[in-house]
């Protein structure tokens, strides 16, 4: 499967950015999917999860009651809207996907991701 992240931009803090992140191929709906995020000079840390059907989501505590993931298996997209931005999560974004387990085990490591998308970055001035 191929991804493609765009959406990122320049916003200020308290704003709000959405998100979008479209796949290629038919399965979409055999992969549970996650975003990530890489602040300049950290190393990459998880953000959301969604898993294949968009039943359960899990976030990082960094995120949780701001921002929201989603999907639409129709349209092979997963979306991230993010509200209440801080300076603190500006950084290049990137959507990732992995075959499902149908185990509703939340994934949140990069190792359990097989394909990523290119990043779009988000920044938030204060």
């Amino acid at each position: 499967v191929q991804l493609q992240a765009s959406g990122g931009g320049l916003v200020h803090a308290g704003g709000s950015l959405r998100l979008s992140c479209a796949a290629s191929g038919r399965t979409f709906s055999s992969y549970d999917m996650g975003w990530f995020r890489q602040a300049p000079g950290k190393e990459r840390e998880f953000v959301s999860y969604v898993d294949w059907r968009g039943g359960s989501t899990y976030y990082a505590d960094s995120v949780k009651g701001r921002f929201t993931i989603s999907r639409d298996n129709a349209k092979n997209t997963v979306d991230l809207q993010m509200n209440s931005l801080k300076p603190e999560d500006t950084a290049v974004y990137y959507c990732a996907a992995t075959r499902t387990y149908y185990s509703g085990t939340y994934r949140t490591q990069e190792y359990e991701y097989d394909y990523w998308g290119q990043g779009t970055l988000v920044t938030v001035s204060s």
